[in-house]
């Protein structure tokens, strides 16, 4: 019997399609269904931030998108324009600038930190006007429906659901348990 059994699992593995930080063979993978306009995934940004700043190389972060588009008028696009930013080869740095302007995610804003950014921003802009990454952001979101997601942020520690509190100790006992076998 699995000790996992009633616990929801990561349905798509993680793999070439995602956005990871760290190394892939890093002991313990984390990765969270996000909506960048969602208070609670700005709340867990830094809590993230800090916990893979404390576990380094024994930690895989992999974020995958998860926009609520009928609570966020703007997740959507926010998620189109991080994806343009990483067909770019900025999807990190953009990431962090929608957290962190979570308050200005319309399309002209957009368009700004991708120029901020360094970014080619017309092409930026006319991806987001013709939803280029529309079906990279369904697919994130559908593998989260699929993975037992119902709201933002969801985490998976090794393709299992992290049902308990992400605050920055809980977080890290779990993906520090992980690390040492105890999970």
């Amino acid at each position: 019997m699995s000790p996992h059994r009633d616990r929801a699992v990561l349905a798509l593995p993680v793999g070439e399609r995602d956005h990871m930080q760290g190394p892939a063979n890093a002991t313990v993978t984390l990765v969270e269904y996000g909506d960048f306009e969602c208070p609670h995934c700005r709340r867990a940004y830094p809590i993230v931030k800090e916990v893979r700043e404390r576990l380094g190389p024994r930690l895989r972060f992999v974020f995958r998108n998860f926009p609520l588009t009928e609570l966020h008028l703007h997740a959507e696009h926010a998620a189109e324009a991080a994806e343009a930013a990483g067909a770019q080869g900025k999807f990190w740095e953009m990431h962090d600038r929608l957290f962190e302007r979570q308050f200005a995610l319309e399309d002209d804003h957009l368009i700004e930190y991708a120029r901020e950014l360094g970014l080619d921003a017309p092409r930026l802009g006319r991806e987001l006007a013709t939803h280029t990454h529309k079906a990279k952001v369904r697919d994130d979101f559908m593998s989260g429906v699929r993975s037992g997601v119902n709201g933002t942020p969801t985490f998976f520690i090794n393709n299992v659901r992290h049902d308990q509190a992400w605050d920055v100790e809980p977080l890290l006992a779990a993906l520090e348990g992980v690390h040492e076998g105890v999970r």
